[in-house]
């Protein structure tokens, strides 16, 4: 039996992380050779929220510039690492009777590129995303999670990757970073508290949280990654938080890594 992986959410923030070495850069580094080298990894990212549930199954999965506005030199950024459709039809059948597409049309948006291209540089790990449904509650992405947990026994690295504070409109752009507003610490740390705590009902259920979880997650993408990672959480395993940070003042950078 393969070595059980721990799961892992990554917060990602901008995506200039994917060409800059800084701490959190550095921390994504680190994880990557702490951790057991893993068969193949599972994404579920932010940027691939959708109608309905997809999964890669290219062989080639292409590299999407999903943003605008950026230097030329993060357009020309490519992460070649090959698709793995065997894992693909796994995780298909696996969440059987839900519908799952294999899709081929889609391949790594920058919430998966821009961690992997450190955690992984050379890029030779077999990589498929796996879409969010936009339309399900919460409830829905917690037990997807929980339904693809024995992949960890199988040498697979299941990846979420978003933030758990996401809000643009506050985000500083511009060079002077502020402190982190008051409402992203508070929601936050009451966040990792509840983790910590294994209090999943009122994570998945997160408005209810009061106005620091509106102004944290105004719209729910960068924040349902975080539940498929939960999911896969057994009773007793660890939990702990290898990156910390808040950048532009509203876009946490926490990783939380399960086992």
């Amino acid at each position: 039996m393969s070595e059980v992986l721990p799961t892992i959410f990554f917060g990602h923030g901008n995506p200039m992380n994917a060409v800059t070495n800084n701490r959190y850069t550095e921390a994504w580094r680190k994880i990557g050779r702490q951790i057991a080298k893993p068969k193949a990894i599972l994404s579920i990212s932010a940027h691939w929220f959708v109608s309905g549930t997809g999964i890669t199954v290219s062989t080639a999965p292409r590299t999407i510039h999903d943003f605008g506005g950026f230097p030329r030199e993060l357009y020309q950024v490519r992460y070649p690492a090959p698709g793995d459709p065997d894992l693909a039809r796994r995780v298909q059948q696996m969440l059987a009777p839900l519908p799952v597409v294999l899709d081929d049309s889609w391949g790594l948006d920058h919430g998966t590129w821009s961690v992997l291209a450190h955690v992984y540089p050379e890029a030779e790990i077999p990589v498929v995303q796996l879409s969010i449904d936009e339309g399900q509650p919460g409830f829905f992405h917690f037990e997807v999670g929980r339904k693809l947990a024995p992949l960890r026994e199988e040498g697979i690295l299941i990846v979420g990757s978003g933030n758990l504070v996401h809000n643009l409109h506050a985000y500083a752009w511009g060079r002077q970073m502020p402190d982190p507003y008051d409402w992203a610490i508070r929601f936050e740390t009451e966040a990792k508290q509840r983790m910590l705590a294994s209090e999943y009902k009122s994570l998945i259920n997160y408005e209810s949280l009061g106005p620091e979880a509106i102004l944290s997650v105004p719209t729910p993408d960068h924040y349902l990654p975080l539940l498929y990672v939960l999911g896969t959480r057994q009773e007793g395993e660890s939990i702990h938080f290898p990156v910390e940070g808040v950048d532009g003042g509203s876009i946490s950078m926490l990783t939380v890594q399960v086992g």
